[in-house]
């Protein structure tokens, strides 16, 4: 059981690392409001893919990836709140734009914990990833629900793990990312990309 153990969490750190919406979202917000920002942010999402094993787990989420409407509502508001805080992110930009060295950036709008938690509970890619590739990599050792929880778990700790990791290497590179300048092209960036990752998402099929 402990090398299909080993092997699931193998899997799972490589899906982990992989650019996403999540990693779109801390980005914005360590880097327009500081680290601690960032990893009340990674909390959300960590929060939010515990929800989503909990209702793995009960099977909730096994009807949302089956039902094509479901997946579809939840798509298309993840996809809208996706393009919502790319849009915020542009206009904060412009209004970066008059701000000297010497200004603080405006702080970003909403609970960070709250924005990381929704982001991550409106991607339905989350549910098919748990029902469909979970089960294949649970440990036979254990039972079904108690195999899926245990990798559950170890997804969130990674994920915690590796985007607070990258919010405190940003957090080294403040002084970089305070310039008014940066602060703008981030910002630019980062609303483009999570525009881009929302149109992707609604663009997605179960």
């Amino acid at each position: 059981m402990l090398i299909q153990l080993l092997t699931a969490a193998g899997v799972l750190a490589v899906l982990t690392v992989v650019p996403g919406p999540d990693m779109a979202v801390v980005t914005k917000r360590a880097v327009s409001a500081g680290w601690q920002d960032g990893l009340r942010t990674v909390g959300g999402i960590t929060a939010g893919l515990l929800v989503w094993g909990v209702l793995t787990v009960v099977g909730l989420a096994a009807v949302l990836a089956a039902s094509a409407t479901a997946y579809t509502v939840v798509k298309l508001a993840g996809a809208a709140y996706l393009v919502f805080l790319g849009i915020q992110a542009l206009i904060h930009s412009r209004r970066g734009r008059a701000q000297t060295s010497d200004t603080l950036p405006a702080a970003p709008v909403g609970s960070p914990w709250r924005t990381g938690l929704v982001s991550n509970i409106f991607n339905p890619k989350i549910a098919v990833f748990y029902t469909g590739l979970l089960p294949t990599l649970a440990p036979p050792g254990l039972s079904p629900h108690a195999g899926m929880a245990l990798l559950v778990l170890i997804h969130a700790v990674l994920t915690a793990v590796w985007l607070g990791s990258y919010v405190l290497l940003l957090a080294k590179a403040r002084a970089f990312f305070q310039k008014p300048s940066v602060r703008c092209a981030m910002d630019r960036i980062t609303g483009v990309v999570l525009i881009g990752f929302g149109l992707k998402v609604a663009a997605t099929q179960p």
